[in-house]
């Protein structure tokens, strides 16, 4: 039987640090991250509501209510820290704007992939 996502420890494989994460945004303990949930974590972000649905539409289990499972969603902040801190590094004015070239664009997204 499968241990429940909120037992208190991390799932095995799964980053303590990382399920600690899950659990704090997973805020009606569903186990399962909601729409509502994934726009409060990614505030930090500064996201459009259209870059949230988005996550949702590629990430989400397609129903009535898309949800993100545990491991989809640490997939999602690795993957975001990972390319904001790519942005960030071309970013030296530090405003929200870069200029690159595409094989820039495409050697940053490749050397960040997880």
């Amino acid at each position: 039987p499968m241990a429940s996502p909120h037992a208190g420890n991390a799932p095995p494989g799964v980053d303590p640090e990382a399920f600690s994460w899950f659990q704090t945004v997973d805020t009606d303990r569903s186990g399962f991250i909601s729409v509502k949930e994934l726009k409060q974590a990614l505030m930090g972000y500064n996201l459009s509501p259209q870059f949230s649905q988005l996550l949702l539409a590629r990430y989400a289990q397609r129903s009535p209510n898309p949800s993100i499972q545990l491991d989809r969603f640490i997939h999602i902040c690795m993957q975001l820290q990972s390319l904001t801190d790519a942005f960030r590094e071309k970013d030296t004015a530090m405003v929200g704007n870069v200029r690159l070239s595409y094989e820039d664009f495409l050697t940053m997204v490749v050397t960040r992939m997880l």
